[in-house]
């Protein structure tokens, strides 16, 4: 076992509660942004559950983790569904590094001309700087 998630939630609620009695509007602001979606009924609340997980696993969020797979259970969710979520959200991340990489290699094309014209001798002969 990686973690005692039944110990993680049980903590995860206490402090979620203690952040609610110090900060009462920023929960109740988060708690208004988790409810907009189910409002608009678009999506039933086990899809919501899958793509939280799938994102939570983007975040890389224990907490977003033990809390939306009990939402996922509590609303039907199945092994397989989770699984399959989860495997959406590591070809969405591998599909993201493969995309950012793109930015490595047009930062190394800039770059190298960049320093190709700083090292290049002029008509004189001596180096630009």
């Amino acid at each position: 076992m990686m973690l005692d998630w039944n110990a993680y939630h049980a903590q995860i609620l206490k402090t979620l509660a203690e952040l609610g009695r110090m900060s009462p509007d920023s929960l109740r602001g988060y708690r208004t942004l988790s409810e907009a979606g189910n409002r608009t009924q678009h999506l039933d609340p086990k899809v919501r559950e899958l793509i939280a997980l799938a994102v939570a696993v983007t975040e890389k969020c224990d907490g977003c983790i033990v809390v939306h797979t009990e939402a996922a259970l509590k609303h039907g969710a199945t092994h397989e569904e989770i699984t399959e979520a989860l495997g959406v959200a590591i070809a969405v991340n591998a599909g993201a590094a493969l995309i950012f990489s793109t930015r490595v290699l047009d930062a190394w094309q800039r770059r190298s001309r960049h320093r190709q014209r700083e090292v290049s001798l002029p008509a004189g002969g001596s180096f630009v700087q």
